[in-house]
This record gives C-alpha cells, sequence and structure tokens, in this order.
C-alpha cells in the first residue's frame, strides 16, 4: 500500500492501522489538546454527557456536520477521528432539481407581482385550494419529494397572491392553507437536507398561522421550525423552540379545554423534544420526553393525524425506538419493534422505522439483518432512503464490516443513495 500524506503529516495507512475506537481518537486528541470534557462540550454546544458517551463508544457520531465540528473543536482532521468517513464518504446524492425549484419560489418576495398598482391575485376560494393543499400532503407523507416540490413550487405563489387580495373570512380560511402549505414545504425540505430553507419555510408558516387568528396552527408552525433547527444541528435553538411550546401549548391540552388536536399537537411536541434530547447525549431529557408522549397517546386513544404529526400510540413507539437507537440501546430498540404494528402509518414513517432497525442491528454488528431493513426500508420510500443521512451513515458503517467484497444488494444499495463502495 502506497502511503500518503494526510492532514497535520499524519499518514493515512498509519491512520487505517489504528486500532483503536473512535471514542478512543476523540478522548486522545483532547487530551493532546489540554482540553477537558466541559471544555470539549462547551466549544460544541453539548452536554459533557454527550462527550463522555462519545468517548465510551455509547453514542455514535453519525451525521458529517457534527463530524466536522468535532474535529475543528479538537484541532483534528476528520480522517484521524474516522477513517472510514474520510476514505470512504461519497458525496451526497444529486438534489432534487424539483427541490432547487421549491427554494427560488421561497427566495425573496413572495409575491412581487401584486405590488403597486397593477397587481392583481388569482380568484381562488377556500374550498378551491384545500384539496390542492391535502394532496401536496399527501405527497409528501407518501415521500414523493419530487412530486411535492413541485406542487408546492405552483401552490405557494398562487396563494400569496391571493390573501393578498382577499379579505374577511375568505382571507383568514385562506391564510389557514398557507400557512398548512409552507409548513409542508418545511417537511420535504428539512428532510431532505435543505435545512436552512425549511427554517425559512416553517417561519413564514409561522406568519400565516398567527394571521389567520388559530393558536394551533401556530403551534405547528413552531413543531416544523424545531425539525428544521435539528436538521441544521442547532439542538440549542430547537430546544429553545420545543421548550416554549411545551410551555404555552400545556394549558390548552389538559383540563376541560382540551382537545385531541391540542393534545397530539403536545405528544408531537414532546416528541421532537425526545429527538433533541437524544441527539445531545441527554438520557434524561429524552427519556422524559418520550413518557409526557406516551401519556398524551394514551388520552388521545387512537393514531390521528392532527396538524399532518400522525400522532398516537403507534408514533411515540416509533419515536421510543429511535431514541434508544441514538442513545445507543440497540437491544431495548429491537423489542419495542417487535410489538409494533404500523400499518396505518405512511410510508415515509415506516420507512424510518426500517431505517432505525437498520442502525440497531448494525450496533450489533448483525450485517444482513441491517442490509435487509435497509431494502425494506427502500421499498417503502426510495426517495426518503436517497435523503436519508442515517441510511447512508449505516450503509458506510455496512461496507466497513464487509471489507473488500460487500455484498451484491448492498454495493447496489450503496450506489443508489450516492455511498461509496
Amino acid at each position: 500500500m502506497v502511503s500518503r500524506p494526510a492532514a497535520g503529516g499524519v499518514v493515512v495507512d498509519a491512520i487505517e492501522n489504528d486500532p483503536r475506537t473512535f471514542g478512543e481518537r476523540v478522548a486522545s486528541a483532547r487530551r493532546r489538546g489540554g482540553m477537558s470534557q466541559a471544555d470539549l462540550a462547551t466549544a460544541l454546544g453539548k452536554s459533557e454527557s454527550w462527550v463522555s458517551q462519545v468517548e465510551r463508544d455509547i453514542l455514535a457520531v453519525e451525521r458529517i456536520s457534527v463530524l466536522h465540528a468535532l474535529a475543528d473543536a479538537l484541532g483534528a482532521s476528520i480522517l484521524e477521528l474516522k477513517p472510514e468517513a474520510g476514505l470512504d464518504a461519497a458525496p451526497a446524492p444529486e438534489r432534487f432539481a424539483e427541490l432547487e425549484l421549491l427554494r427560488l419560489t421561497l427566495t425573496g418576495h413572495p409575491a412581487p407581482d401584486v405590488l403597486g398598482d397593477g397587481g392583481a391575485g388569482p380568484s381562488l376560494s377556500a374550498d378551491e385550494v384545500r384539496g390542492r393543499v391535502d394532496a401536496v400532503w399527501g405527497l409528501a407523507d407518501a415521500s414523493m419529494v419530487a412530486d411535492a416540490s413541485e406542487a408546492l413550487a405552483g401552490l405557494l405563489p398562487d396563494l400569496e397572491r391571493a390573501v393578498r387580495t382577499t379579505t374577511g373570512h375568505q382571507q383568514k380560511e385562506l391564510l389557514h392553507l398557507l400557512g398548512r402549505t409552507y409548513e409542508a414545504a418545511a417537511t420535504c425540505l428539512a428532510r431532505y437536507g435543505e435545512a436552512d430553507a425549511a427554517w425559512l419555510a416553517a417561519d413564514r408558516a409561522l406568519a400565516a398561522a398567527e394571521r389567520s387568528r388559530q393558536p394551533l396552527g401556530v403551534f405547528a408552525a413552531q413543531l416544523r421550525m424545531a425539525h428544521a433547527f435539528v436538521a441544521l444541528d442547532q439542538l440549542e435553538q430547537a430546544e429553545h423552540v420545543v421548550a416554549a411550546s411545551v410551555t404555552a401549548l400545556s394549558p390548552l391540552a389538559s383540563g376541560d379545554a382540551a382537545t385531541p388536536e391540542s393534545q397530539s399537537l403536545l405528544g408531537a411536541t414532546y416528541l421532537a423534544q425526545a429527538v433533541i434530547g437524544a441527539r445531545s447525549g441527554d438520557r434524561s431529557t429524552a427519556r422524559g420526553a418520550v413518557k409526557q408522549a406516551r401519556s398524551l397517546a394514551a388520552r388521545v386513544g387512537d393514531d390521528r393525524n392532527d396538524f399532518n404529526t400522525e400522532f398516537g400510540p403507534t408514533t411515540v413507539e416509533l419515536q421510543a425506538i429511535s431514541t434508544a437507537v441514538d442513545l445507543g440501546d440497540a437491544g431495548e430498540a429491537l423489542e419495542l419493534a417487535d410489538a409494533l404494528d404500523v400499518g396505518s402509518l405512511s410510508p415515509e414513517r415506516r420507512s424510518r422505522l426500517h431505517i432505525d432497525l437498520a442502525r440497531a442491528h448494525a450496533q450489533r454488528r448483525r450485517t444482513a439483518d441491517a442490509l435487509t431493513a435497509l431494502l425494506a426500508a427502500e421499498d417503502e420510500a426510495p426517495e426518503y432512503v436517497a435523503g436519508s443521512e442515517a441510511a447512508r451513515a449505516t450503509v458506510r458503517d455496512l461496507l466497513s464490516l464487509a471489507g473488500r467484497r460487500p455484498p451484491n444488494a448492498l454495493a447496489g444499495l450503496a450506489r443508489r443513495i450516492g455511498v461509496a463502495n
């Protein structure tokens, strides 16, 4: 093997042959830089518990953005910390052209042609638009990102013009639909790696919901914003949004004033808090949020889809599985999955479950089971898998475990989602 110089004078051969685990490399680089775990946690905006779990290889660092931040804080190269990331990682799959069209739709004033004296918007009624909004959400829930993005790029300008040329009750109804449409845009964009644009779409959803005088719509938009911050790895901002929503929503979801809609939104917000806690390595927050969501799901009863949250007992267990995987508790995740019936869920939710199961199997080095789960996820929602960093990270792990001759099915999946073989 030919030695190639790596960043900082480190030789690639030496790095590839380093027997230490990822956590041990992180701890070594931290000590070499004279940093404590608390120092590193502060530099990353994480908890000291998160750093401790990473160094003990309890918590995996799978996202490239977090790996970059960790390497920068330690003054190390990514290759030094995680050789397989530097040597095997391929560029992300080509962005969907329709997502770029949706980004452009969000750029600048949403309806400049209605400004001034000559502008006029389309004559749209809420009844006409409602079917288009429901159709867009159907595409988003089915992870048909290209179709959903194309539909959104046409619907959003029509709605923006319409709300500027109507008044009274009709305008209020159109604003409500505009908020729902921006929520769908935020969901699609966050799901497929366009988190900065998702943040913008969620902010516009929030403004439209407030103008329509529908408080629950505001909380739904805040939920999309929290997911955008999670996708951006801005966990402190995500927690700020979620905590504010929990405080304001809790009185609406309790006592005589409670409705299934408010309880579903609060439950979905707790699930977002579980994601944030798990990603931060905060086991107490993550598990406490899942417990709160379970309690609300029991009160709601059946699986619902208020504000397109798909909240209910099944969704809570899905998040409990994902939380367990994020915390390194693969056995717990697999046990929870054995008792779960997901037949009523959207293809995207089922695909997410299969990816989480693949991650759990990979943690236990059960490569065949992990590959089977990933292929099942692709069958459910191929576009979702193609845009999922968790799926790509798991494929990279499986390729590393397989060595020089990965199974044909694994090699094919790697090519399809943009991971080098």
